[in-house]
């Protein structure tokens, strides 16, 4: 029988088990409540951070790959701490970046059915086994989140940062999608189908910005941090 992950394990109800659920369901609270509490610890002294996402199969040299790793030095360089998933692709090519500037670099690795093993440029290495828990650990420390084409899981921390900000969740946090062409098709459908027809206003689809330029997501996202000090310190 194939071991489950803890998600799935959690996630996956099969009906009451009165005999066993209350002790499973206490050992499963406490060790979320670790997550967390690990998580907070180590990386309370971060003080400028920025999430950085993208596909994890992106090999080195490939274009996407250096453009990732150029606009991480770029924020490293602007005293911005690197947050990734802590894995390879994208999230490698942002670790590195950190390295090359001189700043923190942080990895936050999930446990998955296929292991994901953490890259060769984290500074801080932190393993999660909820999506949950590792999800606020990107959010709660970053002043913005850099976006770099990807798949499932880049769609979904682009659109869970998008919903949290809509719904002032989160404070301004500016969500930089980096590149050209890759994201032109979903933004002309958010045009032709949310906006359109009223499922988002102008303001919702303001919160994107595209750029394919290292300086131009420095710009962004120190305007956007020095806006949060301004009304949060």
């Amino acid at each position: 029988m194939q071991s489950r992950t803890f998600d799935e394990a959690l996630l996956g109800w099969l009906g009451p088990q009165p005999e066993q659920l209350s002790e499973q369901d206490a050992a499963r609270i406490r060790l979320i409540a670790d997550e967390f509490a690990t998580g907070f610890e180590t990386l309370a002294g971060i003080e400028r951070a920025v999430t950085v996402f993208g596909s994890a199969r992106t090999p080195p040299g490939d274009r996407e790959y250096e453009l990732a790793r150029e606009v991480a030095r770029c924020l490293a360089d602007a005293g911005f701490a690197i947050i990734t998933g802590g894995g390879p692709g994208i999230m490698e090519a942002a670790n590195r970046g950190a390295r090359d500037g001189g700043a923190t670099s942080i990895g936050c690795n999930i446990e998955l059915p296929r292991e994901q093993r953490p890259n060769d440029f984290l500074d801080i290495s932190l393993r999660f086994r909820h999506f949950f828990a590792r999800k606020v650990m990107f959010v709660r420390y970053a002043s913005a989140f850099v976006i770099h084409p990807g798949g499932f899981g880049t769609l979904d921390e682009l659109f869970e940062a998008l919903t949290l900000i809509q719904t002032e969740k989160i404070r301004h946090f500016p969500v930089v999608l980096v590149g050209g062409e890759e994201w032109e098709g979903l933004l002309r459908w958010s045009r032709s189908q949310l906006l359109a027809h009223a499922r988002i206003d102008s303001g919702d689809f303001a919160l994107l910005h595209r750029t394919e330029s290292p300086s131009k997501v420095c710009e962004i996202v120190e305007a956007a941090h020095r806006r949060q000090r301004e009304r949060y310190a």
